[in-house]
Order: structure tokens, then C-alpha cells, then sequence
């Protein structure tokens, strides 16, 4: 996929797989809109890659969690002439708790930033993109999405939303020039965890390059999902042949925080 001359937009860019993403994209040739909640780090990354590869990054300052910021996003950028062929919806979060005990406030923004902000940014840019007969829609769920995740069950659930979601939209878009791609990430080297916690790791963390270079691969070959990592693979597909309420009792031993192990 040619990505010269074409314009990416990036969610959660500020920083981990977002700003890898980024930096991707601009080496492909692809001018960018940064969009995250840090000023800062948007301006200093877009400064780093216009110098770096000679193409035109905007940034674009928003939280996801709010209501209707997926419809300003997108008016902001109507109104700034900036056409969007290729959407990457990577901002997400995690927590990692009981249930009954975790922040009510900040669950509802996990929903609002994980499903509510990707559904709307794909529902709000994929005309355009079948308009033109081109375009390309990455949405980052992960090995979560699989199965159930005790102590982290409403992240789990809004990456199960997210690879269903996604698989859906790639079976519509199949007969068009549109791409679609599910990101199934498990561990990565990223500031995800100094959110959701270390108890929420599961195995070794990949570097977040490879996670990235894993979603253009499957982005080339108009793969549905891609997994990448031998292990999670084998993981997140066992899940499958086991009864869940036996997958749901080994995910809690396994996610069980280390003080009340």
C-alpha cells in the first residue's frame, strides 16, 4: 500500500504505539494529524518527524473521553481542509481492579475512549474513504479481546467490542478499495502500564515496533486480524477451545493482583 501523498490520522499519537505508528507512517511518505490530549508531546513529535521525513504533520489537541470529541475532531479538521485516508484508532486505556472498587468516572471514560471515540472517527471517515475508492482503517484491540479478563473486565470487554467491530467492518468493506485491520496486541513496552499497573502484564512486553510492523504486514495482505507474537497467537486462539467459565477461572489466577494472591 502506497501511503505517498496521503494523509494519517492518528489517535493516542503523544506517545507508545501511537507515536511508533506515526513515525511509520511519516518514513512511508504519509503527511500526518497528531491527536491526543498533550500539547507538548504532539508538538514536539510532529516538529521531530516534518524534520526528519520532509512531510506535513498537524497536530490536533483532544480527549476522547469527552462527549461529541470525535465529531469536533473531525469538524476541526473539515474546517482546516485536512482530508483523512487513513484513520489509526490507537487510544485506548486499561485498569486494573475489582470491579466494585474501581473509579465509576474513570470506567465510563474507558468506554467513551476505547468504543464510543473509535466507532464514531470509523463511522465519520469511512465515507469519505469509500467515496474515493481508497483508504485504510487500523483499530487496536488486543489479546484481551479473546477472552474474559477478571480484574480488568470492562477493558476486556471494550476489545472484545473493538475485534468484533472490526471484523464486522472488514467483511462490509471487503469488495471496495478500503482496508481494514484489527490490531490484537498483547504486552507491549508502552506507558500502558503505568495506568493499569504491572499486575495487568501477562507475559514478556514486545517492542512496540514490532507490534506496529506486525499491522502493516496484515494491512498489505487485507488480512482481519492480525496477533502478533507466536505466543499470544497460541494464547488468545486456545482461549477458544476451552469452556469459558474454565477460561474465565484461569484468567482470574492468572490476573489476580499480588496482594490478594
Amino acid at each position: 500500500m502506497d501511503y505517498k501523498g496521503q494523509r494519517a490520522l492518528v489517535t493516542g499519537a503523544s506517545s507508545g504505539i501511537g507515536a511508533v505508528f506515526a513515525r511509520e507512517l511519516a518514513r512511508r511518505g504519509s503527511d500526518l494529524v497528531l491527536a491526543a490530549r498533550s500539547q507538548g508531546k504532539l508538538t514536539a513529535l510532529a516538529d521531530e518527524l516534518s524534520t526528519l521525513f520532509g512531510v506535513t504533520a498537524d497536530v490536533a489537541v483532544v480527549d476522547l473521553a469527552k462527549p461529541n470529541a470525535a465529531s469536533e475532531l473531525h469538524d476541526d479538521l473539515r474546517q482546516r481542509d485536512l482530508q483523512i485516508d487513513t484513520l489509526v484508532n490507537n487510544a485506548g486505556f486499561g485498569l486494573h481492579a475489582l470491579l466494585h472498587r474501581a473509579d465509576g468516572a474513570a470506567l465510563s471514560d474507558m468506554v467513551r475512549v476505547n468504543v464510543g471515540a473509535l466507532v464514531d472517527l470509523t463511522r465519520l471517515y469511512l465515507p469519505g474513504m469509500l467515496e474515493r475508492d481508497r483508504g485504510a482503517i487500523i483499530n487496536v484491540a488486543s489479546t484481551a479481546a479473546f477472552q474474559p479478563v477478571p480484574y480488568m473486565a470492562v477493558y476486556g470487554a471494550t476489545k472484545a467490542f473493538v475485534l468484533s467491530f472490526t471484523e464486522a467492518l472488514w467483511a462490509e468493506t471487503r469488495a471496495t478499495g478500503v482496508r481494514v485491520t484489527t490490531l490484537c496486541p498483547g504486552a507491549t513496552d508502552t506507558e500502558f502500564f503505568d495506568i493499569a499497573g504491572d499486575d495487568a502484564q501477562l507475559g514478556r512486553r514486545m517492542p512496540s515496533e514490532r507490534v506496529v510492523q506486525a499491522a502493516f504486514r496484515a494491512l498489505d495482505r487485507r488480512a482481519s486480524t492480525v496477533i502478533p507474537g507466536v505466543w499470544n497467537r497460541l494464547m488468545a486462539n486456545s482461549s477458544r477451545l476451552a469452556p469459558r467459565e474454565l477460561v474465565a477461572r484461569i484468567g482470574e489466577h492468572t490476573m489476580r493482583p499480588a496482594k490478594h494472591s
